[in-house]
Protein backbone atom coordinates (compact mmCIF):
# COMPACT_ATOMS: atom_id res chain seq x y z
CA UNK A 1 0.00 0.00 0.00
CA UNK A 2 1.81 3.53 -1.13
CA UNK A 3 1.64 6.68 0.75
CA UNK A 4 1.47 8.76 -1.43
CA UNK A 5 -2.19 10.29 -2.39
CA UNK A 6 -4.44 9.17 -5.39
CA UNK A 7 -3.79 11.49 -8.65
CA UNK A 8 -6.68 13.08 -9.26
CA UNK A 9 -6.64 15.44 -12.66
CA UNK A 10 -8.06 18.59 -10.61
CA UNK A 11 -8.27 22.23 -11.71
CA UNK A 12 -8.24 24.14 -8.38
CA UNK A 13 -11.43 27.23 -8.59
CA UNK A 14 -9.83 31.01 -9.26
CA UNK A 15 -10.64 34.11 -7.23
CA UNK A 16 -12.75 35.83 -9.66
CA UNK A 17 -15.96 36.61 -7.58
CA UNK A 18 -15.07 40.16 -5.67
CA UNK A 19 -17.77 42.03 -4.01
CA UNK A 20 -15.60 45.14 -4.17
CA UNK A 21 -15.22 44.61 -8.17
CA UNK A 22 -18.83 43.54 -8.29
CA UNK A 23 -17.99 40.09 -10.32
CA UNK A 24 -19.79 36.63 -9.68
CA UNK A 25 -17.79 33.45 -10.82
CA UNK A 26 -19.61 30.97 -13.30
CA UNK A 27 -17.76 27.97 -13.54
CA UNK A 28 -17.99 24.88 -15.69
CA UNK A 29 -15.62 21.95 -14.15
CA UNK A 30 -14.75 19.07 -15.68
CA UNK A 31 -16.95 18.59 -19.09
CA UNK A 32 -15.77 15.48 -20.86
CA UNK A 33 -17.11 15.26 -24.38
CA UNK A 34 -15.93 13.33 -27.29
CA UNK A 35 -14.70 15.84 -29.68
CA UNK A 36 -13.05 15.48 -33.35
CA UNK A 37 -9.78 16.89 -32.86
CA UNK A 38 -6.39 16.32 -33.80
CA UNK A 39 -3.19 17.09 -36.18
CA UNK A 40 -2.36 13.36 -36.60
CA UNK A 41 -4.21 10.78 -39.09
CA UNK A 42 -4.96 8.73 -36.18
CA UNK A 43 -7.15 11.23 -34.69
CA UNK A 44 -9.04 12.27 -37.72
CA UNK A 45 -10.45 8.88 -38.10
CA UNK A 46 -13.06 9.17 -34.76
CA UNK A 47 -13.24 11.46 -31.49
CA UNK A 48 -11.54 11.17 -28.88
CA UNK A 49 -12.17 12.54 -25.26
CA UNK A 50 -11.58 15.85 -23.88
CA UNK A 51 -12.18 17.36 -20.71
CA UNK A 52 -12.92 20.80 -20.41
CA UNK A 53 -12.83 23.63 -17.26
CA UNK A 54 -14.14 27.11 -17.95
CA UNK A 55 -14.03 29.97 -15.51
CA UNK A 56 -16.18 33.06 -16.18
CA UNK A 57 -15.65 36.67 -14.68
CA UNK A 58 -19.36 37.98 -15.09
CA UNK A 59 -21.26 40.98 -14.11
CA UNK A 60 -22.68 40.73 -10.63
CA UNK A 61 -25.83 43.27 -11.06
CA UNK A 62 -28.65 40.18 -10.36
CA UNK A 63 -31.31 41.01 -7.82
CA UNK A 64 -31.97 37.88 -5.90
CA UNK A 65 -35.95 38.64 -5.12
CA UNK A 66 -35.78 38.65 -9.76
CA UNK A 67 -34.88 34.91 -9.37
CA UNK A 68 -35.15 34.87 -13.33
CA UNK A 69 -32.27 33.15 -15.38
CA UNK A 70 -32.61 36.07 -17.79
CA UNK A 71 -30.88 37.93 -15.26
CA UNK A 72 -27.48 35.71 -15.33
CA UNK A 73 -25.20 33.92 -17.62
CA UNK A 74 -26.68 30.23 -17.62
CA UNK A 75 -24.08 27.69 -17.05
CA UNK A 76 -26.05 25.47 -19.09
CA UNK A 77 -25.75 27.99 -21.73
CA UNK A 78 -22.06 28.15 -21.62
CA UNK A 79 -22.04 24.42 -22.07
CA UNK A 80 -24.64 23.95 -24.66
CA UNK A 81 -22.34 26.83 -26.85
CA UNK A 82 -19.22 24.59 -26.09
CA UNK A 83 -21.21 21.85 -27.18
CA UNK A 84 -21.99 23.24 -30.63
CA UNK A 85 -18.64 24.73 -31.16
CA UNK A 86 -17.83 20.65 -31.09
CA UNK A 87 -20.29 19.65 -33.02
CA UNK A 88 -19.27 21.66 -36.09
CA UNK A 89 -16.60 19.29 -37.24
CA UNK A 90 -13.09 18.74 -37.01
CA UNK A 91 -10.41 20.65 -35.53
CA UNK A 92 -7.13 20.34 -35.59
CA UNK A 93 -5.78 22.03 -32.65
CA UNK A 94 -6.91 22.38 -28.97
CA UNK A 95 -5.62 26.18 -29.16
CA UNK A 96 -8.46 26.37 -31.42
CA UNK A 97 -11.16 25.18 -29.93
CA UNK A 98 -10.20 27.20 -26.78
CA UNK A 99 -9.92 30.53 -28.73
CA UNK A 100 -13.36 29.60 -30.44
CA UNK A 101 -15.10 28.74 -26.87
CA UNK A 102 -13.80 31.78 -25.31
CA UNK A 103 -15.01 33.91 -28.20
CA UNK A 104 -18.25 32.75 -28.22
CA UNK A 105 -18.50 33.05 -24.27
CA UNK A 106 -17.26 36.67 -24.47
CA UNK A 107 -20.70 37.46 -26.55
CA UNK A 108 -22.52 36.57 -23.29
CA UNK A 109 -23.44 40.00 -22.33
CA UNK A 110 -22.42 39.87 -18.81
CA UNK A 111 -19.26 38.04 -18.77
CA UNK A 112 -16.15 40.24 -18.74
CA UNK A 113 -13.35 37.71 -18.51
CA UNK A 114 -12.84 33.74 -19.67
CA UNK A 115 -10.56 31.04 -19.02
CA UNK A 116 -10.50 28.13 -21.05
CA UNK A 117 -8.67 24.76 -20.16
CA UNK A 118 -8.92 22.17 -22.30
CA UNK A 119 -7.34 18.60 -21.92
CA UNK A 120 -7.24 15.70 -23.96
CA UNK A 121 -7.59 12.72 -21.64
CA UNK A 122 -6.26 9.81 -24.10
CA UNK A 123 -3.21 11.14 -26.04
CA UNK A 124 -0.02 9.88 -23.71
CA UNK A 125 0.22 6.77 -22.68
CA UNK A 126 2.54 8.46 -19.04
CA UNK A 127 0.08 11.40 -19.12
CA UNK A 128 -3.34 11.79 -17.52
CA UNK A 129 -3.79 14.84 -19.89
CA UNK A 130 -2.30 17.25 -22.25
CA UNK A 131 -3.61 20.27 -22.88
CA UNK A 132 -3.70 24.17 -22.60
CA UNK A 133 -5.04 27.18 -20.75
CA UNK A 134 -5.87 30.52 -21.92
CA UNK A 135 -7.68 33.82 -20.59
CA UNK A 136 -9.60 36.29 -22.58
CA UNK A 137 -11.17 39.48 -22.04
CA UNK A 138 -13.48 41.77 -23.63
Amino acid sequence: MSNSPELKPRVVPLKIASAEKKCRHVFVRDLIVDASIGIHDHEKNGPQRVRINLDLSVVDDYFHDADNVDDVVCYEEVVNETKAIINQGHIFLVETLAEQIAERVLRMPKTLSVRVRIEKLDVLKDACSVGIEIERTR
